[in-house]
This record gives structure tokens, sequence and C-alpha cells, in this order.
């Protein structure tokens, strides 16, 4: 087994103690279940104007006011984390929401792995992998999947499900261009 290093961030993440709006405003993001102010917020509060702004797109999607199952949105996160190949983001949500999602174990490894059809997976979570690595590999939808994925989801909803997956397409690109180090907490992938 060989002992790897993680590469040092290009972009550290700021430390305590926090002028006092930043630190209310860190306190207020950081979801529940992790134990200190994310890494990623912290590298993200290295540009104060840019965290400002994304409580409000980043609360509506992962909030209550969202129109998606909290189950439909972890799929769509987990897999485009998968396929940016960011751990971070990846391990953070399987640690944060998967059991909540309902997630077993074998389903966090089955949206994890980029090789992965669904198998073992509802159909409705296959369809979700399907729609993340469309967009992953071609930046649009089939007419196919389209009408598979409007069968089960109205147009609002398909609409934030595009969103949701942009949206965490930009946070893996943050979190591996920047080399946001792993939380200690958050889960790992298989190596």
């Amino acid at each position: 087994m060989t002992n790897t290093v993680a590469p040092l961030p290009r972009i550290a993440p700021l430390q305590p103690p926090y002028p006092p709006e930043q630190d209310a405003l860190l306190q207020k993001i950081t979801p529940p279940a992790a134990p200190d102010v994310l890494a990623l917020f912290r590298v993200l509060a290295v540009n104060p104007k840019l965290l400002e702004r994304m409580p409000s797109w980043g609360g509506y999607l992962l909030g209550s006011s969202a129109s998606l199952s909290l189950r439909d949105r972890e799929v769509v996160i987990n897999r485009v984390c998968a396929r940016c190949g960011a751990e971070y983001e990846w391990g953070v949500h399987v640690a944060a929401f998967g059991r909540a999602a309902g997630f077993s174990d074998a389903d966090n490894a089955a949206i994890a792995d980029p090789a992965s059809d669904g198998q073992g997976l509802a159909q409705r979570d296959g369809l979700l992998l399907r729609l993340v690595d469309e967009l992953h590999d071609s930046s649009t939808v089939s007419d196919a999947l389209w009408q598979e994925l409007a069968g089960l989801w109205p147009a609002p909803q398909l609409i934030e499900l595009l969103m949701l997956a942009g949206w965490y397409h930009a946070i893996s690109y943050v979190c591996n261009a920047a080399r946001v180090p792993l939380e200690p907490w958050a889960a790992r992938w298989a190596r």
C-alpha cells in the first residue's frame, strides 16, 4: 500500500478569528452536522463579497423552499461531484445528508462510481445519474432522456435539476482547483 500525501491547498482556508460579520455568516451557512466551519466556506471567504452572495442561491438549492426531494437533490449533487472528481464536496454531502436521504453504502458507491450505470439503484435515481452524466459529457440532454425525465419531474423541477447540477459543477471546480483540504469527518472514496 502506498502512502499518499494530500497536495497543499492553493488557496489556504481563512483561520479564526474572523471579522464579526464574516463570522456570523460562516456560522449561519455551516451545516449542523459539521463540527466546525467548512474549509470550502473558509476558502470562499477569501473573497468576502462572493461569500456574502452565496447563501441566497446555495441556501435555496439546499433549503426547504427547494422543490426537489432531499434524495433527488443528493443523487444529483453526489454524482456531479463524483464525475468532477471532487472528493471534498462528495464526502461532505455523504456525511451530512446521506443517511437522511436514505442512501445505503451500496447507493453511495454506485452514485460515486463514474462507470456505474445505476445498477442496483431505483429507476428514479438511475435517471438522475444519466442526467448528470449527459450534462457532464455533452453540456446538454438528449431528447430521449429528456422525455423520460419529463415523465417524473415537471418543468420547474427540471430547471432546478439543471441549475443544481451546474451549481455543484462550479463548487467542484473550486474544491479541485483551490485544493480545498478534506474535512476529517467527511466520507472518503474507496481507494
